[in-house]
């Protein structure tokens, strides 16, 4: 008996699932049943043929569904708090305590970023702003390796991408340069800046600065300037939008599991 224990703690391969992640897999299912209409017997099923599968197909990790390392974690925190564990896929970037340096903007051409972004975000919690400049700053970075990566995707992950996300996504990761689109378009900016004021944009008033954003967002179509104003605006909804803040904003609660049910805090 001690030994058919430790056999089934003991995974066959790399690709095996441990006795208890088997057992939280088959309550991920269950989990699922109960908004999808799964009957229990069904969900079961379901899990056995996943872990059957698991050495059989697999697709690069966290692309297509939700990464199960994060699941399995949460399924057995018990409603504690907790954090994904070192390592794995869903692992949080803590916040630093050493300023931001960035990666993609010189550090003058980043402080007129977080600067128009404050000006496109408006009324937002001071922290917020940074973090979404920090947000835009990264994404522009890591633009060439996504696109590189996308260019070489394995033609069947490629095709399975393709029936997720639809051929225009897929295609506007493979062709397009949002970081030269900035490159050209902050430098757009602060010659339409001299242009119209004399001086750079970080020397204007709040006023003119909130000016000259509106006018870029007027621009004709297409023009460096217009586009820059664009993906400024989209990424900067993004980032606050993601963050702590954005998503206390939104009264956000999804992705998130309990270990027991919350329940209602009203007596009445």
């Amino acid at each position: 008996m001690e030994q058919t224990d430790k056999d089934e703690r003991i995974p066959n391969s790399a690709n095996d699932l441990t006795r208890r992640q088997w057992i939280l897999r088959l309550g991920e299912f269950v989990a699922l049943a109960g908004v999808s209409g799964l009957v229990p017997e069904v969900a079961a099923s379901l899990a056995a043929q996943q872990a059957g599968q698991a050495s059989s197909f697999a697709l690069p990790p966290g692309l297509y569904e939700p990464s199960q390392d994060h699941l399995v974690h949460a399924l057995s925190s018990g409603g504690r708090d907790w954090a994904p564990p070192p390592g794995s896929e869903t692992e949080y970037a803590l916040p630093g305590s050493a300023p931001y340096e960035p990666l993609f903007f010189p550090p003058e051409e980043f402080k007129v970023v977080t600067r128009m972004i404050e000006v496109l975000l408006g009324k937002v919690e001071p922290v917020a702003v940074p973090q979404a400049a920090q947000w835009f700053d990264l994404w522009l970075h890591a633009a060439p390796g996504v696109r590189a990566a996308a260019q070489q995707l394995d033609p069947r992950h490629r095709a399975l991408t393709v029936a997720f996300y639809g051929e225009n996504a897929v295609r506007e990761l493979e062709t397009a340069h949002p970081d030269a689109v900035a490159l050209v378009g902050i430098r757009a900016l602060s010659d339409l800046s001299s242009k119209l004021y004399g001086r750079d944009f970080l020397h204007l008033t709040d006023a003119e600065q909130t000016e000259l954003v509106t006018t870029a967002s007027k621009a004709e179509v297409g023009t460096p300037v217009r586009k820059f104003f664009e993906l400024t605006r989209a990424e900067a909804i993004r980032g606050y939008y993601t963050s702590a803040e954005g998503l206390k904003e939104l009264d956000y609660r999804g992705n998130a599991y309990y270990g027991d049910s919350p329940g209602c805090e009203s007596k009445s």
